[in-house]
């Protein structure tokens, strides 16, 4: 594999999208923040550097927010104890260099402006980054799902506007005002275009960021459920190593270690009273789970950069004999990376302790994936490789797992003390 070359907010906004596919009250709506924030900065004349930390902020704002209930309760337009989800989110981005920035801005960007008191909140400094974030979030809870929105603009522009100094910073209002004059301004973020991407900062992700970014993901997919907090980075460190024994180049390897943290990007649309059953799921459970695949396969292909690692990715339950899900591929159509992350996959689940049951023991976890490998579920060749590394495999996996499973715990306890 080569080089890969993709604007950073190609992915982001990507994965911006699958975080809102949980509700179709949500479709989009930190694709439309993040236009919102991006025409204010262009507005304010903003440095190129704070502009993009701002626009990345928007398009993270959320993240925090990890229950579908949380979620909807920030689509009232006077949310009620907002900062909970802004400090979870603040947390998880200051945990990654790229989004140091960025994490400072989510942190407060509920925060009221109340006749300039919102300069401070906490004894801390409220950057005017987070005031814009704040009013291009508030404008998109007004905006809804609406479809006569040049009906309603004025009404929308006037709520903002009778706020100015009260609730939101008055320079952030006198830019929105001024977008507010054009309708193409109120169409385009209430319909934002396919290629709405080439309208953001086309800043080239490096290899370490692109890592860091899907990094970040699996933890925002993983810690809905506390079930699964540190699932994706023992999938993630397992395959790259298996793929490393299968003869992949460094690189690929690498490549192979972000499909694993990408992999269940798609039970973003899961609910997560589905995740989170302490019971065996039912047959109407397992087919509505049975769909996350497909969501992260649809999430990936605008990417065209990432079309080999999306594949990895998102046909890990597809089966040799064709019995597999969403897409029922055969063996000639599963790639070697495909097979790999698969084996990984099975072996990551059935070693993690679940509330239904315990991780298996080795002898168990063996003859199980052998007889996935004999009815043509797991390459059989991979399967054998993993078998014979065993324990080395099982240290590898416990190893990742640890530093997840302690920022989760780190997290929500800070989070309740806050």
């Amino acid at each position: 594999m080569k080089d890969i070359n993709i604007r950073t907010y190609e992915l982001i906004l990507s994965l911006s999208k699958a975080v809102d596919l949980v509700s179709p009250q949500l479709a989009d709506h930190h694709i439309k923040v993040a236009l919102i924030a991006l025409n204010i900065c262009n507005d304010l004349k903003l440095p190129d550097d704070e502009l993009h930390a701002t626009v990345l902020a928007a398009a993270l704002h959320d993240i925090g927010a990890f229950s579908l209930k949380e979620r909807l309760s920030l689509l009232s337009f006077e949310s009620e104890n907002p900062h909970k989800h802004a400090y979870s989110g603040y947390k998880l981005l200051k945990s990654y260099k790229p989004f140091e920035e960025a994490a400072d801005i989510v942190r407060f960007h509920h925060v009221p402006w109340i006749n300039g008191n919102g300069n401070f909140f906490d004894g801390l400094e409220v950057p005017i980054a987070s005031h814009i974030v704040h009013l291009a979030d508030r404008v998109s809870v007004l905006l809804g799902t609406q479809k006569d929105i040049l009906l309603e603009s004025a009404t929308i522009t006037k709520m903002i506007t009778d706020r100015s100094g009260k609730v939101f910073a008055p320079a952030v209002v006198e830019a929105f005002r001024n977008l507010a004059k054009k309708e193409s301004f109120w169409l385009e973020v209430c319909f934002p275009p396919d290629c709405s991407v080439s309208a953001f900062p086309a800043k080239i992700a490096c290899e370490s960021e692109l890592l860091d970014l899907t990094k970040l993901f699996s933890r925002i997919i993983d810690f809905r459920s506390r079930f699964t907090v540190n699932h994706s980075s023992g999938v993630a460190a397992c395959a790259k190593k298996l793929s490393k024994l299968t003869g992949f180049s460094e690189r690929e390897c690498h490549y192979m270690e972000i499909a694993g943290y990408l992999h269940d990007l798609g039970k973003l649309a899961i609910p997560a009273q589905i995740l989170e059953k302490p019971t065996a799921l039912t047959r109407e459970e397992h087919k509505i789970i049975r769909g996350h695949t497909y969501y992260t396969y649809r999430i990936l292909s605008p990417i065209k950069e990432l079309h080999t690692i999306n594949t990895w990715a998102s046909f890990h339950h597809e089966r040799l004999d064709g019995n597999g899900y969403p897409f029922r591929l055969k063996a000639p159509e599963l790639s070697l990376g495909s097979r790999v992350l698969a084996v990984t996959d099975v072996f990551t689940a059935i070693m993690e302790d679940r509330p239904y049951r315990s991780g298996m023991t080795e002898d168990k976890a063996i003859k199980l994936l052998q007889n996935m490998a004999d009815g043509q579920a797991l390459d059989p060749d991979i399967v054998d490789l993993l078998v014979y590394n065993f324990n080395d495999f099982n240290a590898s996996r416990i190893e990742a797992q640890s530093e997840p499973s302690m920022e989760y715990g780190n997290l929500f306890l800070e989070v309740s003390n806050s």
